[in-house]
């Protein structure tokens, strides 16, 4: 085809973009054709580099779409292009500062405000998100009507917005996008049950409509209902396969402990986007959880070869905990950590890799130099306040006596077969998981929300940065049929992830040692075991971990030393007034004589012991937590001390541990007058400097 002449170029970009939609790579050969003859038409550049987005090549895509963007600043579909291209290859930041420019230059280009909203969505960014689809809606519809319900929505007058709709959708009821409008303001005024059946509704009378079904199907991922969420994602799937939606899907797989499924889905995407380094990343995740770890370990080098930038990828690498960084690899994070733009939660993945990658060449000053970084950085971005934590051990201990269990005794859910795990993480509790789920009666899952799903909703904490107000308090009213119905929900909601049909299963979720006043109320037959790890040696290894969600006392020595204090203690108080009901499994114990320990287990659960519990590593069960690795190797002892390569750092977490550090195995006794004293000398298990000798020698005393 010959394009020598200006009357031939209009013609042929026309025919590449006729192409686009279906046949990208020959809208790829034709968009060559033009620039074989004319290399610097800045059209066909765009236009190749679409293509080759497309097809999968965002690297290559991007290579054009810089310099371009640079040449053509003036023009928002090339900054649009760019900003997708960079968030397929896991650059948010990138994207982002693309897509805004775009719409800074074109404040009605709609598909760059929807992108943008997506891109805030991968962020996590649920404000930003809002915006950018206000945007979208607004520069997307022509509806006067419509225009004037959205400028209020965006403004917040969502009453006002919310009349506008209704008296609109009274003349003209199949509006969709009316419909949709609803759903997103019964959404912000947190009517969720409400915003499910409009965006329902509104599949339901335009089923190709994309945009609305991947809203129902986002929000019923956040309600819990991954399921429901993969049969929208299906339909999205039959209409256009974009990896994003994939990405959903397999979100919602993995919620379901489904981690086949989950790989087959990224599988899938990546050959069709395979220049996709967060897509590689979860993909990894999947197959860690999988035990392939070969295949994991390529998965996460992928990621990291596409995007050296991207910490969680290196991060992850060193969460293997098996992984060992080569020289280079150290080197290429070194430089990363030392770019003035690398901000954030990014830059503490860095720190946190580094830090294992040096600690496992001995070099534990520089090792511990980057933990306390990555740690410091984590921290300024949580709100974590110890103070409330003391406030709910104090609360439950006054709360749940021998006398408020004994009112209560025989309500709740009858059920057997929860067994949970409970204590501080990295404490061995993989490791006890992994054992008795060898067992031929009992089902592994993972770390339930559920518990605490359930507590805080009680507490009136509806979304993380709520303070949860009312918890424990809001349990002291409920009566029989109410107690019951927490349990059943409970049974219901960890339904989805027992695939096995085993009579029992097992919650891991380490944080539920507060929660066993509500155990003993909803599932008074469940069994609990408490995993304890030395204090140093457990609040150490929970420094040194990035936990990306749940465990914000985690990132500072200080946080660590107090809620390990209060966690002794309250278990102490379970012991008190609940005897008999938990078993308590010390680590070290555990792994130095492990057939005794693992006798006693079941014993506790009334189970028949079986030899395949002696060969836990053996087991090929699904594990997600940082210890996945390590629970597939049979036990070792060497690393019982390894904290006190790191003991010179570690002062101020020995002072706040205090008492529960030299007690330790033993369970220290509290005495409430010990309370008031730490409580008038500004701390609450704050070091012995703090504390009377007197007061000190009675808080010695042991059970």
């Amino acid at each position: 085809m010959s394009t020598d002449t200006s009357e031939d170029i209009p013609a042929a970009l026309a025919e590449v973009r006729r192409l686009l939609p279906t046949d990208p790579l020959a809208a790829e050969q034709r968009a060559r054709d033009i620039l074989r003859e004319n290399p610097d038409e800045p059209d066909a550049l765009l236009l190749l580099a679409v293509a080759l987005r497309r097809k999968g090549a965002p690297t290559s895509a991007r290579a054009i779409l810089e310099p371009l963007a640079q040449l053509q600043s003036h023009r928002p579909q090339v900054h649009y292009e760019l900003g997708l291209v960079l968030g397929m290859l896991g650059d948010n930041r990138g994207a982002t500062q693309s897509l805004k420019y775009a719409v800074d230059l074109d404040p009605n280009f709609a598909d760059a405000w929807h992108a943008l909203g997506d891109q805030m969505v991968r962020m996590r960014s649920r404000k930003g998100a809002d915006a950018a689809y206000a945007e979208y809606f607004k520069a997307s519809i022509s509806d006067p009507v419509l225009r004037d319900a959205m400028a209020a929505y965006r403004e917040n007058r969502l009453d006002e917005a919310r009349a506008l709709l209704l008296e609109h959708l009274k003349a003209n009821p199949s509006d969709v996008n009316a419909v949709k409008m609803l759903g997103e303001i019964a959404l912000k005024q947190g009517r969720v049950v409400r915003a499910e059946e409009l965006f329902k509704r509104c599949v339901e009378m335009a089923p190709d409509f994309v945009a609305a079904r991947f809203r129902y199907a986002t929000l019923l991922m956040t309600q819990n209902k991954p399921q429901e969420a993969i049969d929208q994602v299906d339909e999205i799937l039959k209409i256009e396969d974009d990896p994003y939606h994939r990405n959903l899907k397999a979100a919602a797989l993995i919620r379901m402990s489904d981690f086949e499924g989950a790989a087959a889905e990224y599988a899938i995407m990546l050959k069709a986007f395979p220049n996709q380094p967060g897509a590689w990343l979860a993909y990894g995740h999947a197959l860690k959880a999988l035990g392939r770890g070969a295949e994991c370990v390529a998965a996460y080098r992928k990621a990291t070869s596409l995007l050296p930038g991207l910490g969680d990828a290196y991060w992850s690498l060193a969460n293997l905990k098996t992984y060992r960084f080569t020289e280079a690899e150290i080197e290429t994070m070194r430089q990363q950590v030392a770019r003035p733009d690398m901000k954030g939660e990014n830059r503490a993945l860095f720190c946190f890799a580094l830090g294992k990658a040096l600690e496992d060449a001995s070099r534990f000053e520089e090792s511990f130099f980057f933990y306390r970084g990555g740690n410091e950085i984590v921290h300024g971005l949580t709100n974590y306040d110890a103070d409330e934590t003391r406030g709910q051990v104090r609360r439950a201990k006054t709360m749940f006596t021998k006398e408020f269990f004994a009112a209560r005794a025989g309500l709740g859910t009858q059920s057997k077969d929860p067994i949970f795990i409970v204590g501080l993480p990295r404490s061995g509790s993989t490791l006890v998981e992994q054992i008795l789920a060898s067992h031929s009666q009992i089902e592994g899952t993972t770390e339930l929300r559920a518990i605490p799903y359930l507590a805080g909703r009680l507490g009136g904490k509806l979304k993380p940065t709520d303070v949860a107000v009312n918890y424990p308090e809001a349990l002291d009213p409920l009566d029989g049929p109410n107690l019951k119905g927490l349990g059943d929900e409970y049974l219901w909601r960890a339904r989805m992830h027992r695939r096995m049909g085993r009579t029992h299963f097992i919650d891991k979720m380490p944080n539920n040692f507060a929660h066993v006043g509500m155990l003993q109320l909803i599932l008074p037959n469940a069994r609990i075991i408490d995993v304890r790890r030395h204090p140093m040696a457990s609040c150490l290894s929970c420094y040194k971990q990035h936990f990306g969600q749940g465990q914000d006392f985690a990132y500072s020595l200080s946080d660590l030393g107090r809620y390990y204090f209060d966690y002794v203690e309250l278990m102490a108080h379970w012991d008190e007034v609940l005897p008999g009901k938990v078993h308590r499994v010390i680590y070290e114990e555990l792994v130095a004589e492990p057939q005794t320990h693992i006798r006693a287990l079941f014993d506790y659960l009334g189970l028949p012991f079986e030899e395949a519990a002696l060969r836990f590593h053996e087991n090929d069960r699904l594990v997600r937590t940082a210890s996945a690795e390590q629970v597939r190797r049979p036990i070792f002892t060497e690393g019982l001390d390894h904290w006190k390569n790191y003991e010179p750092w570690l002062g101020q977490l020995r002072n706040e541990l205090g008492f529960v550090l030299d007690t330790y195995p033993a369970v220290p006794r509290f005495y409430s007058q010990l309370h008031t004293k730490l409580e008038y000398s500004g701390g609450w298990g704050s070091g012995e400097q703090r504390w009377s000798g007197q007061s000190v020698q009675a808080a010695k005393g042991l059970e």
